[in-house]
């Protein structure tokens, strides 16, 4: 555990302590041990690697307000992370929800990053126009409208199991991705009291206002799996057209979940200099 200011997070961790620090943040419905293929290559590649459960998962803090969820709160906990860890400038990966907290943060705290690594996750500022210009996104992201019912969906995906949340990660990645060993984990993880309407939160806290991110100064690398069920690759394109310095790697056999498909491939592109 490592304390952030008013909460805990808890964090995996590998590589030298001295070593460029590179923190890498998961995205919904996981938690940090989704990085926990590209950990030990990472670290064999000198950085210390530190991938936190974010707020509400896994074993970190979980606050009941919705406000606690907020977008430029999710961004203060990952600078005060760095800050505990004695860090001021760092790489920050992210992957869907965490890609989105990794766009804020390059957005608000453009100081505090010397790269900014990017997997299937679309700039918060492109998704209304992307949306309005490409129905069928529309239609795959129908699910985060369902998300803002109270309760309905917490019933929904905890029934028998979480059995939907679970036949989702299967049916949207490529077969063998995801074991039953791995999704047993995952589960345990959601049944700690609370967590469930956690992680719905912050699908909900995106009718909070708050201003727009604007353009990324900091060097970016976007990863995108053009096989994602749930983000059409423009949306990557949109991104990159608000980035200053970019380079966009597509993987054409890949789905959403790149970083369980292909591991070695993404370790090698985030190591490139």
């Amino acid at each position: 555990m490592v304390s952030t200011g008013p909460i805990q997070l808890y964090r995996y961790e590998a590589g030298p302590k001295d070593g460029p620090l590179l923190i890498l943040l998961h995205g919904f419905p996981e938690s940090g041990r989704a990085w926990r293929r590209l950990m030990r290559p990472l670290a064999e590649c000198g950085f210390h690697v530190v991938a936190p459960d974010l707020r509400g998962y896994g074993a970190s803090a979980t606050p009941e307000r919705l406000e606690s969820y907020a977008l430029d709160v999710l961004v203060e906990d990952v600078v005060a992370l760095a800050d505990a860890l004695g860090v001021d400038r760092f790489t920050l990966t992210g992957h869907d929800w965490g890609g989105i907290i990794a766009w804020a943060v390059a957005a608000r705290h453009p100081g505090r990053l010397q790269r900014l690594i990017i997997l299937n996750a679309p700039h918060p500022d492109t998704m209304a126009d992307e949306m309005r210009g490409h129905p069928f996104q529309l239609l795959r992201s129908v699910y985060v409208a369902f998300f803002q019912i109270p309760r309905l969906p917490e019933a929904l995906l905890g029934a028998f199991g979480y059995r939907l949340m679970r036949r989702a990660l299967l049916a949207s990645s490529r077969p063998g991705t995801f074991s039953a060993t791995d999704l047993d984990s995952y589960m345990a993880e959601w049944s700690r009291p609370k967590r469930l309407t956690a992680m719905l939160n912050y699908y909900r806290a995106l009718r909070l206002p708050r201003a727009p991110l604007g353009r990324i100064a900091v060097p970016t690398l976007i990863l995108w799996g053009m096989k994602d069920s749930f983000l059409g690759s423009h949306l990557a394109d949109a991104a990159a057209s608000l980035c200053d310095e970019v380079r966009v790697v597509g993987f054409a056999d890949s789905t959403h979940w790149l970083a369980h498909e292909e591991p070695r491939r993404v370790v090698t592109e985030i190591a490139r200099p």
